[in-house]
């Protein structure tokens, strides 16, 4: 890589005061981000309901996951070359477009491009966010700031299917989607206001190829999950083509970044154990919370039969664990220093959740489903701040972005691949049983298509108790078949969480820099006494 020399290319000291006027800005942003990848949730069997079309009720949200999971490095690697700022500015405009058009949106494939418009934005400002604490705010520092964050993230989490639920029972369904407009101005004006970074120039090499084949290879991965047992049958020629063709593209990817000069995805972190189980934990918590925040609304609002608000009321115990997870766990890592305690300590409470998600039954108490959440929400929480936050420790200055911006990729990855496979295991488990548990009447009232069934809960509801009682038992039993087979997924990221390394958190954030808007101020020093440090340094017991 090469750097304009006429530029200082130096790390920057910020005073107290001038973190939290920037970290307004960010909180704006994330608020804006996390808010639209929730609202959804309790909409959704209202949107299908209305535009029809069950078999894309994984759609709606999969593409959004999967234009902001390869969205996401593509972020990383920008503002390494050009700046921070503009490119979080750009990733703003992005999602209010995206989310005007799915406001409008006519049909359900409308509304999927749509969705992947707002993905492609919403990657940014995800990215953005994460990066722009690491130029700002030391590693000792930065868990308490990741920690706060991810609280901003959990209360827009616990916010968003609330006001989900109350736009579905009360108003149309599009304003889940328009309401990011006033709410996304208001971050692009703050985010103009307070971000004011130093940009290191380099000469733009932008990894297009590789770009390319990356975004080729997912897509007809993801394609064979979503298409696979539904559209087409396992065996057909659609899917062995695909999957085929899928791996193929990949591995032309993974050779391409070998050989270029400014990769987009720098297979030289993977190097790195501490960034490469960083990766993997975030790939794997990242398909654990997304399946449970897509498929709890369902099972609440159809199998237990409460309505939309409510199931947005029911879901907050989950991202009240998050919240307490996350910001609890990043001020106990400001103050000691040590990280790698609360991925095991999460990852053993997100198991234990998972299993108990899945004895779940239309039966099971509305307290007894609550506590079940908490267990869950406490666990991720504990764990996905931790990823970026020992990712970004591990590297290189200069890789900063690239690395936050990966991590933050396989999370997000984790969140379209999850939620299209589980997407699938339910469609196939639900297709069977219907045919099972429905009379036989109202199969050929819908000519055998049983898929035409599912509707909004509250035309479900109206349905013939006979009728109604079959869709319901049938989704409880997809659903269950869901949580039973992420069990296993969230032990194996249990297992791994073990491999993850610790080295000390530094309390510094380097050489300063002039920065539009602020002060100069003197360099900040280390303050870690040499006891500390050798606390520091000392395995974990």
């Amino acid at each position: 890589m090469e750097i304009d020399n006429s530029i200082p290319v130096s790390r920057t000291s910020f005073t107290h005061r001038q973190v939290l006027i920037i970290f307004s800005g960010l909180m704006a942003c994330l608020l804006l981000s996390a808010l639209d990848q929730t609202i959804v949730a309790t909409t959704l069997p209202t949107i299908v309901g209305e535009l029809g079309g069950f078999d894309y009720y994984s759609w709606v949200v999969t593409s959004y996951l999967l234009s902001a999971t390869v969205a996401t490095p593509l972020y990383g690697k920008v503002s390494d070359l050009y700046g921070r700022r503009i490119v979080f500015q750009v990733a703003i405009l992005i999602f209010l477009i995206g989310s005007l058009l799915a406001g409008v949106a006519q049909d359900m494939l409308q509304l999927v491009l749509s969705r992947g418009v707002q993905g492609i934005g919403a990657g940014g400002l995800i990215t953005m966010t994460f990066a722009v604490i690491g130029d700002v705010v030391s590693p000792r520092q930065r868990g308490r700031y990741i920690g706060l964050l991810a609280g901003v993230w959990a209360f827009a989490s616990a916010v968003g299917p609330l006001i989900g639920g109350f736009i579905a029972d009360n108003l149309s369904w599009r304003w889940a989607f328009l309401i990011n407009l006033p709410v996304g101005l208001i971050a692009f004006v703050v985010t103009s206001n307070v971000l004011h970074l130093p940009v290191v120039r380099r000469r733009p090499r932008f990894d297009i190829m590789g770009a390319l084949f990356m975004v080729i290879g997912i897509t007809c991965l993801l394609l064979v999950l979503v298409w696979g047992g539904n559209e087409y049958p396992w065996s057909s020629l659609v899917i062995r083509g695909l999957a085929l063709a899928g791996a193929a593209v990949i591995g032309v990817f993974i050779i391409w970044e070998t050989r270029t000069t400014e990769p987009i995805l720098p297979l030289h972190l993977f190097r790195n154990s501490i960034f490469s189980v960083s990766s993997a934990l975030g790939l794997l918590t990242g398909c654990a919370l997304f399946i449970s925040i897509i498929f709890l609304p369902l099972f609440l609002q159809i199998v237990i039969g409460v309505s939309a608000t409510h199931s947005g009321l029911l879901l907050l115990p989950l991202t009240a664990g998050v919240v307490t997870g996350s910001v609890g766990s990043g001020r106990v890592i400001s103050y000691t220093g040590r990280y790698r305690f609360w991925p095991i300590l999460g990852l053993a409470f997100t198991s234990i959740g998972m299993y108990l998600l899945s004895t779940m039954q239309g039966g099971t108490l509305l307290t007894l489903s609550s506590l079940y959440m908490v267990i869950l929400g406490l666990g991720l929480g504990a764990t996905m701040q931790v990823t970026i936050l020992a990712a970004q420790n591990a590297v290189d200055y200069q890789d900063l972005g690239v690395a936050t911006s990966t991590v933050q990729f396989f999370r997000q990855m984790g969140g379209a691949f999850g939620v299209a496979a589980f997407g699938t295991i339910m469609n196939t488990r639900l297709k069977d049983e219907l045919i099972s548990r429905v009379p036989s009447y109202a199969l050929v009232e819908v000519g055998g298509e049983v898929n035409q069934l599912l509707s909004s809960p509250a035309t479900i509801r109206a349905l013939p108790p006979a009728v109604a009682s079959g869709i319901s038992a049938s989704v409880e039993i997809a659903i269950h078949s869901v949580f039973v087979w992420a069990v296993p997924m969230v032990m194996l990221a249990f297992v791994i969480s073990w491999f993850l390394k610790e080295i000390p958190l530094c309390d510094t954030v380097g050489q300063v820099v002039p920065i539009d808007g602020f002060k100069q101020e003197p360099p900040l020093v280390s303050s870690i006494s040499e006891s500390t440090q050798d606390k520091l340094t000392k395995p974990l017991s």
